[in-house]
């Protein structure tokens, strides 16, 4: 259970940042100055009494009787008898020798200081370099100082001067009023001057604030202005635009993500279901009786077949984009693309015979041309237009389907020796993957360009970018530059039309960029030159201490395979 914060933690939190800003500066201030005015009283009053003690040893030492007393000599002493005048600012006391007091004035300090009935002269001759404290009729405090002064008659006596601190007292309590009148009014002065500065100051927050208001009222095209790098507030504006650009981008992101799953999900419910009404009709059509006959059967058998192969690929083209999308981290091993583009030429060749495949390698440096021909044979009419993308399934029924020996093409290997070699094409990738993308990317250039177009498999390398690249080539139609970025998006066709035959389901290039990005790598597709397209897939390239030997000394370069 959340603990309930104290009253005055409430309030603390209730008061505005304006208000607690100038709160806390002007009683920081305050105290300040309340530190200061009390320091400073003690020192004052010890600089005043000091300058009393300074006094006192010049005071008691001048003959002070002769000034406001009249002497005379009696039997047995001296009879001191006061003058009109009498000191204002001191009070004095005269002793004899034997430490009798004779006579004392009061001053002008009401009661005056209360003197001792005696002195002796051993005390005074002791105290006679220093001041000490004399008690008051009021109270008060005086400071003291004794001396022996000779007489008239050549005799000693003893004379006290006491000063009254009073005034001390009286000088501090005038400078303590108008210190707290001087800092109250600083004080004053100091609020109104922080209030002020800090309205102006937190004016910048009011456009913080009035912009977060508007993207709480579903406004995220707000941006702050004041970007300042060496404030806080423009620190914390550039923080917020940097955070709604992200949020901003997300929202975007999150409603691409949303409507491309309901796309995804009518066109593989649509994908699905076109064949499955078949195969249901068929089903239907033989349970009625309406399929007799060997031939009628037949046909709708391989029909249902057909139709469950198509639902297959589409299955399996789900299923790959699903563990793609579960971001799997892939088997990452260095790898030769050399052999993947002759495998995949050969491959296409074998679906297609009637199509000119030519695998060019750049990553030599050409000094007679190396060229690897396969001579063409007499071949079977060309095969009917494919469906788009060949995917794995589809591959590996090709593969598995038997081949008459008379049909397979010659190969005759022929080669320029020693050609010097320059990066060799070894990227970091995992090698079914790969193998994969450029399946698919010739499939697409198989179903975007005439059953006789050449097609070109180019391998190439950079070892400034650091980076491996293989290109599949058409002369087909070409992709206009308004649809590039799309191509790449689940179900996303060019041809609206739904039939396989046509346009297929729109799966190939997604798995492709799926793949793609899970290598790290990047695909890019560009224009023919002439007519076509092109779809370059690149890959960063494997340090050269993490290549097999292998990769090294058993891959010959090639410059040019044709099929």
């Amino acid at each position: 259970m959340a603990h309930k914060p104290d009253a005055v933690t409430g309030w603390w939190r209730r008061t505005s940042l304006r208000a607690k800003v100038t709160g806390v500066t002007v009683a920081v201030l305050a105290l300040g100055l309340l530190v200061a005015g009390i320091g400073t009283v003690p020192i004052l009053r010890t600089a005043l009494i000091a300058n009393i003690d300074a006094q006192l040893p010049a005071l008691v030492a001048s003959d002070l009787a002769d000034r406001y007393f009249e002497s005379t000599a009696v039997e047995g002493g001296t009879v001191y008898t006061p003058r009109d005048q009498q000191p204002r600012d001191f009070a004095f006391a005269i002793y004899d020798v034997g430490g009798v007091l004779q006579a004392s004035t009061e001053g002008s300090a009401s009661g005056g200081p209360v003197f001792p009935e005696s002195y002796p002269l051993a005390k005074a001759q002791s105290e006679a370099d220093t001041t000490f404290d004399l008690p008051g009729a009021d109270a008060s405090v005086y400071r003291a100082a004794v001396a022996t002064v000779p007489g008239d008659g050549g005799e000693l006596r003893i004379q006290v001067v006491a000063m009254p601190l009073a005034e001390v007292d009286r000088i501090l309590s005038q400078y303590f009023g108008i210190y707290i009148t001087i800092a109250l009014i600083t004080i004053l002065i100091a609020a109104l001057l922080t209030r002020g500065l800090v309205t102006l100051t937190f004016r910048r927050l009011g456009q913080v604030e009035a912009t977060a208001m508007s993207i709480a009222a579903g406004d995220f095209r707000q941006r702050l202005t004041d970007l300042e790098p060496t404030t806080e507030v423009g620190r914390l504006n550039s923080a917020i635009n940097t955070m709604l650009d992200r949020v901003d981008g997300s929202l975007a992101q999150r409603d691409r993500t949303v409507q491309h799953m309901r796309r995804f999900i009518g066109d593989a419910s649509h994908e699905l279901r076109t064949p499955l009404v078949s195969v249901r009709g068929y089903a239907e059509l033989y349970r009625m009786g309406a399929i007799q006959g060997e031939e009628d059967t037949a046909r709708a058998m391989e029909r249902i077949e057909k139709e469950a192969i198509r639902m297959g690929v589409l299955v399996e083209d789900l299923l790959a984009l699903a563990r793609l999308d579960e971001e799997r981290e892939p088997e990452i091993e260095p790898l030769d693309l050399r052999p993947i583009a002759r495998d995949a030429a050969l491959d296409l060749r074998a679906a297609a015979p009637g199509r000119t495949v030519t695998v060019i390698d750049r990553t030599v440096e050409v000094t007679d041309t190396a060229t690897v021909r396969i001579a063409p044979v007499p071949a079977p009419a060309a095969a009917p237009h494919t469906p788009r993308g060949l995917s794995r399934g589809t591959l590996a029924r090709l593969r598995r389907r038997p081949r008459q020996p008379e049909q397979l093409p010659a190969i005759d290997f022929t080669e320029v020796a020693d050609t010097p070699v320059r990066t060799p094409p070894i990227v970091l990738g995992e090698e079914n993957k790969v193998r994969q993308v450029v399946t698919n990317l010739l499939g697409n250039a198989r179903r975007f360009s005439p059953e006789d177009g050449p097609i070109e498999i180019v391998v190439d390398s950079d070892r400034v970018r650091g980076t491996g690249s293989i290109a599949v080539v058409d002369h087909g139609e070409g992709i206009p530059p308004q649809i590039r970025e799309q191509i790449f998006e689940r179900f996303w066709r060019a041809d609206t039309s739904r039939a396989r035959e046509t346009g297929g389901s729109g799966l190939g290039l997604a798995i492709v960029a799926s793949i793609v990005k899970a290598l790290h790598g990047s695909v890019a597709v560009s224009e023919t030159p002439g007519g076509g397209a092109t779809f370059t897939v690149t890959l960063p390239l494997a340090p050269s201490r993490a290549t097999p030997a292998h990769l090294l000394e058993d891959t010959q370069p090639l410059d040019r395979l044709e099929l």
